[in-house]
């Protein structure tokens, strides 16, 4: 069974689709994939564009001939925009720019500075589990909000990760529901009264091993940031659930990226079931690096009983080899089909889209273009 064609061109051309977000697993071109996506909306289409990748590689400033991407969209010199009248742009989230810029837009400078000051929020900031995927949100929100984009292409970690970034205003929730964060709010919504003497009357021993435990020094802290962020928290929760609605809205489309293998197929189609169940709008399928053969031409057999026979005689020692080479790749073309059709199974609705295996990486706007071209006529 074949899946439907994705068509590439009329995707990146409606104006009704303001965000495409392209998920995947390593190692499988997502994020040229994404870069060529961008290119082509402002070249082809005359889309004002933004990539914004979430991956802290460098290959994304690396193919769009930029020496670093930042936390500010950056502006991709040297595309051929002329005719169409569109931009593009590129960035990388910074995870901590992104959270100091969440607390100086939605709190007082006196309050940011206590914030900012605080160890707690210094450590959460910039290295715990989660921030990065739930500031993306913000972030995403933020550019989707402003107005200024007509398109927004987003270039996610690998796909278990990529789930995080769909849980994080769940997860988020959780924690601003949570009861302990209730407990570590009471001091402050007490009128300043001692919080191990709130927590000890909450917990009693229990309370006591966890001071001893974690330290009195990184409760005080937390207890700190907690009370400083309290007025914030709700704001917290309705951008993120804002920004989830957005990714659940038509204007958004999902692209599955893959390479024809069992463990990169097996990712898509765990993410496209995840994004079947949350109601969010699958756009359809890039399978890279597919190995193709003109058709009508000789068999995969023919090819190597036409190379014995001429072993056998020892003429055309180089025809021989290159017999088998062609057999090679036609029984490695029909393999890839054979593992992706392992999606077109599961999900027969899906369309996709397919490029050809390059010679070389990707590493400019040229190769970047190519890309973008394969994708539109496949």
């Amino acid at each position: 069974m074949s899946a439907p064609r994705l068509d590439i061109d009329g995707l990146l051309a409606d104006p009704a689709i303001r965000i495409v977000v392209c998920c995947g697993a390593g190692g499988v071109g997502k994020t040229t994939t994404a870069a060529a996506l961008g290119l082509r909306a402002a070249e082809i289409h005359g889309r004002r564009t933004v990539v914004l990748t979430i991956d802290p590689a460098r290959r994304l400033a690396q193919s769009m001939g930029l020496t670093e991407l930042d936390n500010t969209p950056r502006q991709v010199k040297g595309i051929d925009v002329e005719r169409s009248g569109g931009e593009l742009h590129a960035m990388m989230l910074d995870m901590k720019r992104t959270f100091d810029e969440v607390v100086e837009q939605h709190t007082s400078p006196k309050r940011a500075a206590e914030i900012f000051a605080n160890p707690f929020y210094q450590a959460m900031s910039s290295t715990f589990a989660g921030t990065q995927e739930y500031m993306a949100m913000e972030k995403l929100g933020q550019l989707r909000a402003g107005e200024e984009w007509d398109l927004i292409v987003v270039d996610t970690p690998p796909s278990r990760s990529a789930l995080d970034f769909l849980d994080a205003p769940a997860r988020l929730s959780r924690f601003l529901d949570g009861r302990m964060l209730r407990l570590l709010l009471a001091p402050a919504r007490s009128g300043g009264r001692s919080m191990f003497s709130l927590v000890t009357a909450s917990f009693g021993l229990f309370s006591r091993a966890v001071q001893k435990i974690l330290g009195a020094q990184l409760l005080t802290d937390l207890s700190g940031f907690v009370a400083a962020l309290d007025s914030m928290f709700g704001g917290f929760r309705q951008r993120a659930d804002q920004t989830y609605q957005i990714l659940q809205d038509p204007q958004t489309a999902f692209l599955l990226v893959a390479a024809p293998e069992r463990d990169a197929i097996r990712e898509a189609a765990y993410f496209a079931e995840r994004l079947v169940a949350e109601r969010m709008p699958l756009g359809g399928l890039v399978l890279n690096r597919m190995h193709t053969t003109e058709p009508g031409g000789l068999t995969a057999e023919a090819s190597e009983a036409a190379a014995e026979r001429l072993d056998e005689t020892g003429d055309n020692p180089v025809t021989a080899d290159v017999l088998r080479i062609h057999a090679a790749l036609l029984r490695q073309a029909e393999r890839e089909a054979a593992v992706a059709a392992g999606f077109t199974e599961s999900f027969p609705s899906v369309p996709a889209a397919s490029v050809a295996a390059q010679p070389a990486d990707v590493h400019d706007v040229d190769g970047l273009r190519t890309i973008g071209a394969l994708l539109a006529l496949s």
